[in-house]
């Protein structure tokens, strides 16, 4: 091997925008995006996308500046995860759910220099710029599959007197605009908020070689097949949608888009489309799963959903597989932008029961092909954790697709990114095999006389009662053991009449028999609906203040 000399590094940076390059040459004439009664293929796609950034360049738009959008899921939302990086700018999606005053706070620290707006989000964001000194330029996108979706807003934005529209920007691109690939696979692709579920949205930045590592091994993980008829339930506002905009055109497949959807909406684009998978929040397995009889429908082929977000009930995942849905449970965050844990299959836990099996795969699992390491420590001193399934500690995570840090923020990132390694603020336990279980976000662990208790395996408990929709669970101050776990539950639809609706006592005696005594909750409210984030968590800071606002527990109450 003597006089060899090393390869040159790759002049060409990794980045997910060449996906749909390939997929135009290999996949032209095959459908890309289904929205109503339009068909695009990915040659059309490709054309466009590459028109838009063409227009958008001659903008002034390029290299570090920040594009926002204000959309629900819309062809116009996935056409921009490869328009925007095509001229160089990072892509940032807002969340439509978000309050006027939040969008101009996110707006105002980003700095975005345009911002694409759904015709129904148009007075939202119209007001929401119209706190900002130097507003950015609005720019609106018209919907001609929906009603009122043509019609243009009533003024025009407060910096500029002509309106331009998303077509007209498509339209009036350069066909042959050839894109701007980045200048090192570290540069900067896009940026989203989080969710600010315990405490302020942070602007997390995350580069082409993340994105790129994090689609590839999401494929990896799932075994996508090419050509797979995907539907869009999750948000491509959150966390891009897991990398799959740029992973369903690696593998030339059908994007399935509806702008709103409830559980008749997904069988029946199942049935009307052949849809073979999806991404979901565990709501929504619960929402398939709690669907009356009346809207469900015979599955007529395998569809597999992908789950993550707050760690799924057994009892839930149970229930949606019996009705003949395949689930995958992952886990991920914004700062890696898709799965970094995926609770991998063996074939050997097929024998089991159908309860065991769904327990398994309540575990979040071992890290996917783009992490390095994944480890449960003590938080303090950062030795690693028992591997016995029940020590509690941090989860920490090493790899590819970590984020590069917070946006204007070296005091959070610093907190997070230390030692090579990235503190996600979970707590779980790693159990003798090597996979990870999360137990509670840090701030939601219930100490309880010394103990730590985790309220995700009460919530556990909860869901698998046949009358509970909704659960989640909350210290409650108590003078003499410092907390108690108190449980807020919303019911299903059949339970909510009076002659079905179950008490507090028979809530609390079906938990005595499943649980640890001091882990059964105290106190059961009930509430029509738990209140959640925009991307659809249950916002347990504000149950912990309800909770508070009740009072002391009493001093008297047993826990053995």
């Amino acid at each position: 091997m003597d006089g060899l000399k090393p390869t040159p590094p790759n002049s060409s940076p990794l980045t997910p925008i060449g996906f749909l390059d390939r997929a135009a040459t290999i996949y032209g004439s095959c459908p890309s995006i289904v929205y109503k009664d339009m068909v695009r293929t990915w040659s059309q796609t490709h054309q466009r996308c590459i028109k838009l950034a063409s227009t958008i360049s001659s903008m002034g738009i390029g290299r570090g500046d920040v594009v926002s959008v204000v959309a629900p899921n819309i062809p116009a939302v996935y056409e921009m995860h490869f328009a925007v990086p095509m001229c160089g700018a990072i892509l940032n999606t807002v969340n439509i759910r978000l309050a006027s005053r939040t969008i101009a706070a996110l707006l105002l620290h980003s700095e975005a220099k345009i911002v694409f707006v759904d015709f129904q989000s148009w007075s939202l964001v119209k007001d929401a710029v119209g706190k900002l000194e130097k507003p950015p330029r609005l720019i609106l996108i018209e919907d001609e599959f929906e009603e009122g979706g043509r019609c243009l807003p009533s003024s025009s934005p407060p910096s500029h007197d002509d309106q331009l529209t998303y077509e007209m920007l498509v339209e009036k691109g350069n066909p042959g605009f050839r894109w701007v690939r980045p200048e090192s696979e570290w540069s900067p692709a896009i940026l989203n908020y989080t969710s600010g579920t315990t405490s302020s949205p942070k602007g997390v930045v995350h580069c082409h070689r993340g994105l790129f590592t994090m689609a590839v091994s999401a494929l990896i993980e799932w075994t996508v097949p090419k050509q797979l008829i995907y539907l869009w339930t999750l948000p491509m506002f959150h966390a891009n949608g897991w990398s799959f905009p740029w992973g369903i055109a690696a593998m030339g497949g059908t994007n399935v888009f509806v702008r709103k959807f409830d559980a008749a909406t997904i069988y029946a684009m199942i049935i009307k489309h052949g849809v073979t998978h999806m991404c979901a929040a565990p709501v929504v397995l619960n929402m398939l799963a709690n669907a009356p009889e009346s809207i469900r429908r015979p599955l007529p082929h395998a569809v597999h959903i992908m789950t993550a977000g707050a760690p799924p009930p057994a009892s839930v995942l149970f229930r949606t597989e019996a009705l003949g849905f395949t689930v995958s449970h992952v886990y991920g965050l914004t700062e890696t932008v898709g799965p970094v844990l995926s609770c991998a299959w063996k074939a050997e836990w097929d024998q089991l029961p159908a309860a065991d099996r769904a327990k398994l795969k309540a575990r979040q699992g071992v890290q996917t092909l783009c992490m390095d390491e994944i480890d449960v420590i003590d938080g303090e001193t950062g030795a690693s954790m028992k591997r016995d399934g029940m020590t509690l500690g941090e989860i920490v995570l090493r790899g590819s697709c970590i984020t590069l840090g917070y946006l204007k923020d070296t005091q959070a990132t610093s907190k997070s990114l230390r030692d090579g390694w990235f503190y996600t603020g979970d707590v779980g336990v790693m159990h003798p095999d090597g996979y990870v279980e999360i137990k509670d976000r840090s701030k939601d662990v219930i100490i309880s006389g010394g103990e730590n208790m985790s309220s995700v395996e009460v919530e556990s408990v909860l869901y698998s009662h046949p009358a509970v929709n909704e659960a989640a669970v909350v210290a409650r101050p108590d003078e003499f053991w410092g907390e108690l776990p108190c449980a807020f539950v919303s019911l299903k639809e059949d339970y909510q009449k009076e002659e079905k609706r179950p008490s507090e006592k028979e809530i609390i005696a079906f938990c005595r028999e499943r649980l640890p005594r001091y882990m059964v909750p105290k106190m059961v409210v009930f509430r029509v609906e738990l209140p959640k984030t925009s991307t659809g968590k249950i916002q347990k800071f504000l149950l912990r203040d309800m909770a508070r606002k009740l009072g002391y527990a009493s001093s008297l109450v047993s826990r053995m």
